[in-house]
């Protein structure tokens, strides 16, 4: 895979070369098979990253917000969806049983942040429970997740109502 042969040089200068010399196998390493694994590795990694993203489908609102800063431990996500469910990550959890087990789950983090998906039809009274009940279950860090791209209120985003 890498080797190859080299003739050898026998002396006598620039000038004068041997037409039969002893051949030597090349020692050099040849690094392009592995630059090639390196980039395929690389294309699959960057194709299969946003898919392990938390895949409760909600419609998100949009905002003008800046994102949060990443952190070393896996994110803590609970989905609120369309037709009232409540996710933590993907597992369905029943309303009576969400500050119990968010107790549970925040007994083995170290951090007390969680993000809080809840689709843009959701009444606003509902996702407010919901933030009441992780701050109860002692989740004092509550992000909230949305789309980019939304109205900034002071007329510089777009707007989704169309009219100008």
């Amino acid at each position: 895979m890498g080797a190859g042969v080299v003739q050898k040089d026998t002396g006598g200068g620039s000038r004068r070369r041997r037409a039969r010399g002893r051949s030597r196998p090349m020692a050099d390493i040849n690094v392009t098979p592995f630059v090639d694994v390196m980039l395929v590795l690389l294309i699959i990694f960057m194709v299969a990253a946003p898919m392990l993203t938390v895949g409760v489908p909600v419609e998100l609102p949009k905002t003008a917000a800046n994102s949060l800063p990443v952190e070393a431990e896996e994110p803590l996500t609970v989905t609120l969806t369309s037709e009232g469910q409540i996710m933590i990550q993907q597992t369905e959890v029943d309303r009576e049983a969400l500050i119990g087990r968010m107790r549970a789950i925040a007994a083995e983090r170290e951090g007390d942040r969680v993000f809080l998906r809840a689709d843009g039809a959701v009444p606003y009274a509902e996702v407010v429970q919901v933030m009441g009940a992780l701050n109860r279950a002692g989740f004092t860090n509550i992000g909230l997740v949305t789309e980019t791209g939304g109205p900034a209120l002071d007329g510089t985003g777009a707007s989704d109502s169309g009219d100008q």
